[in-house]
Order: structure tokens, then sequence, then C-alpha cells
């Protein structure tokens, strides 16, 4: 689908401001009722995303807070909610743990760091008008990114939803590492992670309009108050510092923002694939849609006020972006009272935060690995075509198997490979008359169809570059020698409408083409080729292989130009 040009920065937050003049009641309610909302479910959501990303929980409010200050301002959406997520979460786990060399302090500042980076990252993307990018993911790869990538979610809340000391490399070892100890698992804590995780997901299903994960956490804190942490042993989210923090850089060198620069790549293209899809996803109309080059320069701003306040990098959320729908939201105005919900919540409620039980955050984030996983979709995707499902469980088994970052990357070449898969073997068609049917059609689609005697129309499905030259090359001359069975070939015409562009390697393929079926006394011509692809015709020397005068506008042209030099007399009623 193609971007609608002109979707400038504060596209989502306008139509806000607009109703904010006109004291429109029914978007401002909608906005404020929204955003309220959006908070209740954000505010342990965030925390919990922290706690996977490796870091302290405050630290998923504070990244909250830039993005939320941000994004209306920089953005093209009205609905997306931006800030800290489950992908961008454990893709910062996996990038920083290797690096931080089990130091609390060099590990928070190297997360703020890879915010920063990112943010550069995307700065520079767009500059370079990279927003096309985020058509690489093909559908069947994104489901199979989603789902490894919800099972890793999972797999590393298991220690503290259960108690047990989680040892092992990778998914399988933790797992094993998991069901060996399980006798030794902490029976309070294990009891409350699954009654947390019996009200998310029953309350979700009964109650869909409720802040439930809010509901579900602050019940698990009330519990932990009622019987005392000491009693029941269960960790609890500890000390939280009140207030913002001061906005400032992390303390790191060249060297480490240097070791950053390939884990921010990964998580730019994570990131940004998930906000333009997800903003496209709930645009209402096309001309809604986010602008793919601007949501660039939003994540850049989003990220660097993140990374400022000492958080770690951020994205959209399906979740929250679903639920401000569901309530009413409808511009960038819901974002902000979110804003002001979290900064209360900073200020004055960090006696609550602190109370607040690890395994209902655990708990919370399996139960949003859960909705990444699409069952639904697998199912669509095989019964559409065998060959996409096993794109999409190739993808879930790279991420599991090589890790996040590297599967982000085996995500990217698994959608490219496919990409030039299929048009590096398109469909070919020689095309003839049908009777009673206008016009030139594949011989194969109706009943009846005849080619001309003498003359091949042959048209080639896709764009010419240098991994399909050679099948282009060998289908003009198998066409030429199917149709030599019948009668012998004096002409080839290519229909070029599907033929977009074409880069040197295909050019030299249609020059050697011209010449082989030249040395068999064939001409060759060609019909319906675009301003521009003539343009590269004539730069790449073909216009010096096929007269320039054999180039015609229709199909209908290059046969009455057959007839009128094969067979003069019939020329007039064949063309037609």
């Amino acid at each position: 689908m193609a971007e609608p040009a002109g979707r400038t920065p504060a596209a989502g937050l306008r139509p806000g401001l607009q109703a904010l003049r006109r004291k429109d009641a029914d978007v401002l309610r909608g906005d404020l009722v929204g955003g309220l909302t959006v908070a209740a479910y954000l505010v342990p959501q965030v925390m919990a995303y922290a706690v996977l990303a490796g870091l302290p929980p405050v630290t998923g409010l504070w990244a909250a807070v830039g993005a939320l200050v941000l994004y209306p301002f920089l953005g093209t959406s009205r609905l997306l909610s931006v800030g800290p997520e489950s992908t961008t979460a454990i893709l910062t786990a996996v990038a920083i743990g290797p690096l931080a060399a089990g130091e609390p302090a060099r590990y928070a500042a190297m997360a703020a760091g890879l915010a920063l980076v990112v943010a550069a990252v995307c700065a520079l993307g767009r500059l370079a008008r990279l927003g096309f990018l985020a058509d690489l993911l093909s559908r069947p790869v994104l489901v199979g990114y989603m789902a490894g990538i919800a099972v890793i979610m999972i797999v590393g809340q298991l220690s503290p939803l259960t108690g047990v000391q989680v040892e092992g490399d990778g998914p399988l070892g933790e797992i094993r590492s998991v069901v060996t100890g399980l006798g030794g698992a902490h029976l309070p804590t294990l009891l409350l992670s699954l009654a947390t995780l019996t009200l998310l997901f029953v309350g979700a299903r009964v109650a869909p309009r409720l802040p439930i994960p809010l509901i579900a956490v602050l019940l698990a804190a009330a519990a932990i108050a009622l019987l005392g942490p000491t009693a029941t042993g269960i960790a609890t989210v500890g000390p939280v510092p009140a207030g913002l923090p001061v906005p400032g850089p992390p303390r790191l060198g060249l060297a480490d923002y240097t070791s950053l620069i390939g884990p921010a790549l990964g998580v730019s293209v994570v990131a940004f694939t998930d906000v333009v899809l997800t903003g496209r996803a709930f645009a209402g109309r096309s001309h809604d849609a986010p602008d793919p080059d601007q949501e660039l320069l939003a994540l850049a701003g989003t990220n660097m006020a993140s990374g400022m306040l000492a958080g770690f990098p951020v994205s959209s959320s399906g979740s929250r972006t679903a639920l401000a729908k569901a309530t009413g939201a409808r511009t960038q105005l819901h974002s902000l009272v979110a804003l002001v919900v979290v900064v209360a919540v900073l200020l004055v409620g960090g006696d609550v935060l602190q109370a607040l039980p690890r395994a209902a955050l655990g708990a919370l984030v399996v139960y949003a690995a859960v909705q990444l996983v699409y069952v639904a979709e697998f199912r669509r995707i095989a019964a559409f075509r065998r060959s996409e499902l096993l794109l999409s469980l190739a993808t879930v088994a790279a991420v599991l198997g090589l890790g996040v970052l590297y599967g982000v990357l085996v995500a990217v070449g698994l959608s490219v490979l496919d990409l030039v898969r299929r048009i590096a073997r398109p469909h070919v068609a020689a095309l003839g008359f049908a009777p009673g049917v206008a016009g030139m059609h594949d011989l194969s689609d109706l009943p009846g169809t005849q080619p001309v005697p003498g003359l091949v129309v042959h048209r080639y499905d896709a764009p010419l570059f240098f991994a399909n030259a050679e099948d282009f090359r060998r289908s003009v001359h198998r066409a030429v020698a199917e149709a030599a069975e019948t009668a012998p070939v004096r002409w080839v015409v290519l229909d070029l409408e599907a033929v977009t562009e074409l880069d040197v390697t295909a050019a030299d393929a249609l020059i050697a083409v011209a010449r082989e079926l030249a040395e068999d006394g064939i001409v060759l011509a060609a019909a319906r080729a675009k301003r521009e692809l003539v343009a590269d015709l004539e730069a790449g020397a073909v216009l010096k292989a096929v007269d320039a005068a054999r180039l015609y506008p229709t199909i209908p042209t290059a046969v009455a130009a057959f007839h009128a030099e094969t067979d003069p007399p019939s020329a007039g009623g064949a063309a037609t």
C-alpha cells in the first residue's frame, strides 16, 4: 500500500488540539478515558518490561515518560502508544548482558546508551529516507519472529514465576534447568504466579475493557501487604526512587558506544517495523496510516528522550494501542493524559510500586508473550501456502536457535530471500487470441486460445535483474521451441508491461537473446515498455541490438506490424 504523502509531525495530535479549541466533548472524553485506561495498563506493564530487559522496574516508567512526551509531537499516528515494549526489552537484555560484565550500574548505563545509539541509527535512516525498509519483513516471517520472541519471553520469566534458580544456555537449556529444579520451587511464589496468570487470562475474556493487568498486580501487592513479605518469602520490587531522573547522557566512553552499534541496528529494525505495522493496523483510513520516514524521526526522538532519562530502547505497543482504540481514544491527546498519570505515579506512588511482587510482574510478561503467538495466523498461512508456513517455522527456529539479535537478521534475510525466490522464477506466458474475447491472453487461461502462426508473444511477469536474467533468456528460447512445433517462428514480441526496470545483467541477457534470435532469422520486437524502461534499454545498449523502431506502444500494434511485414494482405484483419 502506498504511503500517503505529506504526513507531518504531530499529525496524530493536531486533531485533538483542534477538538480542544472547538471544545468537542466527544473527542475529548474519548481521549481522557482512553488515556487513563492506557495509563492503568501501562504502569505495571512497562515495569514488567524493564525487569525483562534486566533493569530495575522503575526504569520502565522513566523510559515511558520520554516516549509519551515526544511521540505526540513527532509521530504521525493518531492512536499509536509508544514506549517500552516486550521485543525491544528482550533485545536490550540480550545485547547488554555480555557487555555489562555483571555490574548493575554499568548495565543501566549501557541500556540507556543503547537507546541513544538506536536514536542515532533511526535519525540516519530518516536522512537516508529508508522508510521503505518497513516492507522487507513478510507476514509469515513476522508471525514466526513474534512467536519465537514469545517463547524467549516466557522462558525468561520461569525463575521469578517459580522461585527456581534457572541456568543453561538458550531456551532449551533454561527449560531443562527449571524442569530439573521444579522440586525446589518456592510454593508461595508459584501459587501467586498461577493466581495472577488466571486472573489475567480470565479477566481479559470476561471484562476486556477493565485494566485487568493493573487490578491483578494491585491485588497481588495487597496480598503481600496483608500476609507480610517476610512471612511469604515472595520477592517484591523493593525501594523505588521518587521523582524523575535528572536528564543527561549515561557515562560511557566512545568504545562503549561503538560496541552498541551492532545491537542498535537490530533493535532499530525491529522497533521501526513494529511501529509502522502497528500504526497501519490501527489506522482508521488509508490517509491516516503513519508515514514511515517521519516515524523514523519519531523513533529517533523518543529513544533519545528515553536514553537521556536513564531508560532503554522503546517502540510501539500493540496491546496498549488496541486498548486506546477500544476505550474511545481518537488522537494523541490520550498519550499526554497517560503521561500525566505516569508522572504522578513516579512522584507520589513509590510506596505502592515497591510492594509489587516480582512474580506478578513476571506473570504479566507471560500474559503479554502469549498475545504474540498468533495461532490463527499460522493456520491461515498453512492453508494459503505450505512454503510460507515453512518460512514462519524457520524464523521461529532461527530466533530460538541463534538468539534474538541474529534472529532479526535471519528474519530480514528470509524475507528478502523469499522475495528474490518469487521474482527469480516468475510466471511466464505465451499469448494468443481467444474466440469472442478482445485482446491477447495467456494460452492456458481461456479455452480455445490460439497463438498467431509464426509469432511468439512472450510475457515475463517480473522486473528483470541479475537473479532472473538467465531464467528469462531460457524462457524465451523455450517459448520459441514450443511454438516452432506447429509453425516456423518469424517474430518474437516481448510484452514488457510487467518489466518495470532492469539492471545491467538483464540488459546483457536481452542483448544476447536478440543476437541469438537474429542468428536463427527471427525478429525481436517489444511492446508496452514504459518510458523509464525505454531509458534503461537505451542506457544498457539494448537498443543497439533491438531496433528502436520495433518498440511498439501496444500488443495490437506489434501484431499488426508483424502481419504487415510477413503477410500484408491479412495484416489488418489479424490485428483486430
